[in-house]
Order: structure tokens, then sequence, then C-alpha cells
């Protein structure tokens, strides 16, 4: 079925309501908007789903999502999982609380036990809920930091982290199979609710979450006599970080937390900023306005389902605020961690750091300071949360520290996902021991720069939308693997990972070893002087994304430098 046929059925077939039917009348003759909603059906990928709120194949909507519910819910009854059930969390984003009640409703009617929490949560508390309710699986729905018209749809699995494989694919193909939207199941909430199938969660998980993130901390002294003299900012950017990120720094004694009032309730629109992305700068505009009126020392923001933190501290010499990318307050975190255990005597001899592939190089440096094992892992926190799960499964290692340079981490195992309710936490209490010993956030970040070096990273996006988008980004890494490259800029390439082809090329004898790790689409040069460059297509947007780091001698030369490896990657896919 084309497109025209597919749009004149939704416009039509009695499975679809009014709502969406006059939504899509309104659109007649416009073939361009036609064509993007139904000239495919919104992928179910790995993760998930996410998209563009709307009527179509190609869009989030009820239809949409319980499609994939309903897959879902086949997958979990050849698994006989019917009587674990399934957790349930939701954002602020339009239609979050629709999309939730309807794909609990969808899995009640194939006879799946659902624990839907009765209001907004972040997506790490359902990690953890979900592990501490003994279900098979687990249901966000979010578009974590994307623009206002997104929503999405994350599975996890029992271990608390988001599918892998192969489960993964398992359910893509249970997903796939459902063809017809009258194929799918629904009860409605008052029987669902009499038959004991729909049950409502909240309070009790949130005490016991906030209870084992308490568990963490290895500093109290320090908070003790500190944290009333640390002004902080916070901003949850209208989302659902708000209530536990205050409560668990008024219950640790942080006294001194000023939320941004414009920004502090939760909106589906985010009318105070148009892209709710603590990476952004502009996120931060509000924020740092506050900062600079009460002098804070720390500015700190989380995303929508608050599982990444943003972070600015303040420079004591200039007074300015300086931003902190992901690789550095994770870095930072990391640093703390891993020294304050080693003061205490409790870094243990088989301790994982784990990181991404497309991560700060300085985690191989900080593993190697404490005798730690460092592991690589490919993109998506995922597989963070994945190895967390061996860990726990073959007692080979003991889990220390997990991060992304998407601004995500993960203290502890509470959860099997990135938080950053944690990682507030575990910042701010960084903030109180350096605090303590006369130096802020910032001094320490340059002591962390003067200790393993000047390593400095970025990423350029480049939206490639619709139909010709999506196209285009498969062409730039086919030509990138047609022609390896030989030199990026003023940086021969040392070697050459296709983790497609699972192979590493090193260029200087063409030697081709195995990367290692599951079959993806990226391509990861390392260059000469420990520099790299990574390019692979986003999971969750229409968009190629191209990673970069350096290393050198000064914070000035490792700024120019990588200034020219980023416009010399941009030349190359011009």
């Amino acid at each position: 079925m084309n497109y025209k046929a597919k749009y004149e059925q939704w416009c039509t077939d009695s499975i679809f309501d009014e709502k969406t039917k006059a939504e899509l009348r309104e659109i007649a003759g416009d073939e361009k908007e036609i064509e993007d909603r139904f000239y495919k059906e919104l992928s179910f990928g790995t993760g998930g789903l996410r998209g563009v709120i709307g009527a179509g194949t190609n869009r989030m909507n009820i239809y949409t999502v319980t499609k994939a519910t309903q897959g879902l819910a086949n997958y979990i009854k050849k698994q006989k999982g019917e009587a674990k059930g399934v957790a349930i969390a939701f954002d602020s984003r339009n239609m979050s609380i629709e999309f939730s009640e309807k794909a609990a409703l969808c899995l009640n009617a194939n006879g799946i036990q659902t624990y839907r929490f009765e209001t907004l949560r972040p997506t790490p508390e359902l990690s953890f809920a979900l592990r501490e309710l003994g279900c098979i699986a687990g249901i966000v729905i979010t578009a974590s930091h994307n623009p206002p018209e997104y929503n999405g749809y994350k599975v996890y699995w029992e271990d608390g982290a988001q599918i892998t494989a192969p489960k993964d694919k398992e359910i893509i193909k249970e997903v796939n199979a459902v063809t017809d939207f009258s194929a799918i199941q629904m009860m409605e909430r008052k029987e669902a609710e009499e038959k004991g199938l729909f049950h409502v969660i909240g309070a009790k998980i949130d005490d016991r979450y906030i209870e084992e993130l308490k568990k963490l901390v290895l500093s109290p002294s320090a908070i003790q006599k500190m944290a009333d003299q640390l002004k902080i900012v916070y901003t949850p950017l209208h989302g659902t970080g708000n209530l536990p990120v205050r409560r668990v720094l008024k219950e640790l004694g942080f006294s001194s937390v000023t939320v941004v009032p414009e920004q502090e309730l939760p909106d589906g629109n985010f009318s105070t900023v148009s892209y709710p992305n603590p990476e952004d700068p502009k996120a931060f505009t509000l924020a740092l306005q506050l900062a600079k009126k009460i002098d804070a020392d720390l500015v700190l923001a989380t995303d929508p389902d608050a599982d990444r933190l943003g972070v600015y501290a303040k420079d004591r010499e200039s007074g300015e605020y300086i931003p902190f990318t992901g690789n550095m307050s994770g870095l930072l975190i990391a640093e703390y961690e891993l020294s304050v255990r080693k003061e205490l005597g409790k870094l243990p001899l088989n301790g994982a750091l784990i990181k991404t592939i497309v991560s700060s190089n300085m985690a191989d440096e900080i593993s190697k300071e404490y005798g730690v094992k460092v592991i690589e892992v490919l993109t998506g926190f995922k597989y963070i949360g994945e190895q967390i799960k061996f860990f726990e499964q073959n007692g080979s290692y003991e889990y220390l520290f997990g991060y992304e340079e998407s601004y995500g981490c993960l203290v502890g195992t509470h959860a099997r996902d990135k938080d950053a309710v944690v990682a507030v936490m575990a910042l701010c209490e960084a903030a109180a021991y350096y605090k303590e010993k006369g130096f802020t956030l910032w001094d320490q970040m340059l002591q962390i720069y003067k200790k393993y070096g000047y390593y400095k990273e970025d990423l350029v996006s480049v939206t490639m939308k619709g139909i010709d988008g999506a196209e285009q980004i498969q062409r730039i890494l086919e030509e990138m693997r047609r022609q390896p490259l030989q030199k990026i800029g003023d940086y021969k390439v040392i070697a050459l990972r296709d983790y497609q082809a699972d192979t590493r090329l090193l260029l200087e004898d063409n030697t081709v070893t195995s990367t290692g790790l599951p079959k993806s689409n990226v391509l990861y040069y390392e260059l000469e002087r420990g520099a790299w460059c990574c390019v692979r297509p986003s999971g969750t947007e229409p968009k190629v994304k191209f990673y970069m780091g350096v290393k050198e001698e000064s914070l000035k030369a490792a700024e120019a430098a990588l200034n020219g490896l980023k416009e010399a990657m941009i030349k190359i896919v011009e």
C-alpha cells in the first residue's frame, strides 16, 4: 500500500477516531506533508520509538504506540512474563499521559500486569522501579531532550537496562509482525482495575529510590560541613527532575538550592526554551541570569526525563561561569569517586569503569591511575547497563562508574541507565568535598587536566530530515568506507575501525583485527598524537554525528587543535 492509500485509509477507516481524521483532513492537498506522514512506519528501533507527535504511520500517536505495545505484549507472553508485569513511567511531554495509559491498557488486554506511576517520573527511576517490583519489562514515554514536537517510547528489560541483543531484534520482529491496527487488543481502565491488572505506583517507590541514592555518598562529613555554604542554581527545564533532585539535595543538607522559577513546573511545550537540552548553552539562559544575581557556585540543569545533567561552575578568578561538557562532568565525577574510594580503602581489586567509544580517552588515564579496568562499549547507555548485568552474572568485575559524552553517567547500580538525579547528588557532594579543601569545581577540573593531559572533545551534528536526508546519511557512510581517509586535517590516520564490518585496519601494515564489539554503523579514526574522529548516524534523530577529540599540552593548544580537526572533518563530508 503506497502512502496515498494509507492516508485514505486513516481518513476513512472506523478504527481511527474522529480527532485523528480531522487532523488528516486539514492536510488534504499537501502532498509533501502527506508523504512524510505515511511514506513509512515509524520504526521501532533497538531502543523503541521516537518521532514527531501527530496522525500518520510515521508519527507518534496512540495507534503507533499501541501497535508497538501489542508487539511487546506478544513477546512477553512468549516469555511467559504476564504475571511479572511491566512498569511504566512518563515525562512532561505532550501526550505522555495518554500514551502511557494506552500502553498499559493494551498490555492489560493481553493479560499482562502493569505498574504505572501516578505522575511524571525520571527515566532512571523507572529503571529502578521495574527491578524493585520484579517486572519483566519497563516502558518510558519520553523523547528525552528532543524539541517539543517530539515524543518517544523506550523499552527496558528485567535487568533494568534498555533492551539489547538478542532481545532487541526479537522484540522488533514481534512489533513488525503487527501489521493490522485491528489486531491491537485494548480494554477500558475500569475493567483493567477491576480485574487487578492495572496498578498505580508512586510514593513508596520514590522513597526507596532516594534511599538507595543516599547510600552512595562517600563524604558525609564534607557535606555536613560545607553544604550550607554551597550556592546552587538548578533548573529541571520543565521536566521530571524537579522533585527528586530537590528532595535528595535537601535530605543531604544542601540548603542553598534555588530553582529557576520560570522552568520549575512541567510544560510539554517547553515555553521558556526551544530545545530542552542541557547540552545547548541557550537552555541555561535563565539559570545563568539567576546564578549571577545570587552569586551561585554551581548551575545545574537536567533534561525533561532527568537522565542527562548539564553543568556550569564559577571561576573565582574571572567571576565567569564555565560550561562543562558531558566528558568534563563525567570525568570530574569519575576522578572524585575513584580518588575518595582509594582514600577510604574502598577500591576493589576488580573494579571497572565503563565508557562509550565516543567518550574522552582521559577515562583510560584515570583508570590506570587507580588500577581500574576500563571497558569500552558502543554508543548508548544500554550497553553500559548491559555490562553491569554481565558483571553480576559472571563475577568478573565490580562496577564503579559509567559515563558517555552526551551528558549521562551512573554512580551505583540502583539503575541501569544514566541518572541525572544521582549525578547532581555526586557532583554537589564533590563540590562540598573540594570546597572544604579550599577550591572550586573549576579549580579541580584544571587540576585534572594538569594531572592527565589537556583532553578536549566536540560533536558536530548535521540534520538531514525526510526521505532524502536518510538516504544522504547512508551515502556519506558508504563513501567514507569506499575511500578510507589517510589524513584528517593535520592528523595522520593510524587505524580505522569499521564497527559494521567488525574490523580494525592498521594502516601502517594493513593488519586487520576484530573490534571486539557488536556490529554497528560506525566509523572510528584513530589519529596520531592521541587524537580521534568518529562518524555515526543518530539512533534517535535525523542526524549524522561527527565526534572528535584531541590531547595537547595546554587548554589553549587543545582548543586550537580541536577547532582545526572540526573544520577538516566538516570539509570532508561537504
